[in-house]
């Protein structure tokens, strides 16, 4: 039997829905990440083993998983912070489709930014002057809140009301609604406030706060989403004058 403080038992998500957990003995390592435990068995002791990751330094996001049940970063995650006892379990992000193994399908994530109408439109040309924004403004400085997201799908994974109500947009895709209606160079702020408003919108959100909790780039979602509502609720106010 592996020495328990030279070796990581380590439980792995093999399949796509429906599938098991495999189980790998893994050398442990000074400063040790997670990803680098998954790159080692995927590299010396099972190839067949199906994971992402692109920049390992915490800019691109890809290589987000589910460590001991906590939606993270495992490039930033070091394993002496979440061993229990020299044992770790990695399973794929929640709430998303498992394409194969630690891999998700990412679609409806970016489908629902689309739906948040979650790209910035502007009015000036490349003929135009460059427009300029006050970084003191108060609508900057609500932009800039949120503004870090890079979509690593981290807070969408640990939503409850994504997986109570799949069709909730989550709090990505309504951070980035927050920091676009805030852009004061955009011309779709009110139809952005629309597109994110209703059952599957902001009003859904039920503030547990759980995405602000574990976002890795400390950005707070409900607190955007919360801003979302009063917009709403100043549009419906008006349309009933």
């Amino acid at each position: 039997m592996a020495d328990k403080n030279s070796h990581l038992h380590v439980s792995i998500w093999r399949g796509k829905e429906h599938g098991s957990f495999a189980s790998y003995d893994v050398p442990r390592l000074e400063s040790q990440t997670v990803l680098d435990v998954v790159t080692y068995i995927q590299r010396q002791l099972d190839p067949s083993l199906s994971y992402r990751y692109a920049c390992r330094v915490g800019m691109c996001g890809s290589c987000a998983m589910t460590v001991n049940g906590v939606a993270r970063w495992t490039c930033r995650t070091h394993v002496a912070k979440v061993e229990r006892g020299g044992e770790l379990e990695i399973a794929p992000l929640s709430n998303l489709p498992v394409i194969k193994d630690l891999v998700t399908d990412m679609r409806e994530f970016f489908d629902k930014w689309a739906r948040a109408m979650g790209r910035f439109q502007g009015s000036r040309t490349r003929s135009d002057a460059f427009a300029r924004v006050d970084p003191a403004s108060r609508e900057r400085r609500a932009a800039d809140a949120g503004i870090e997201c890079i979509g690593c799908g981290v807070c969408y994974a640990s939503c409850d009301v994504v997986s109570w109500r799949p069709e909730f947009l989550g709090p990505a895709a309504l951070n980035r609604a927050w920091t676009l209606v805030n852009d004061v160079r955009d011309v779709l702020r009110d139809e952005r406030v629309q597109a994110t408003s209703g059952d599957s919108g902001c009003h859904a959100c039920h503030t547990q706060g759980s995405c602000t909790q574990r976002c890795p780039k400390s950005i707070a979602p409900t607190a955007g989403i919360a801003g979302l509502k009063r917009l709403a609720l100043g549009s419906s106010s008006l349309g009933r004058r």
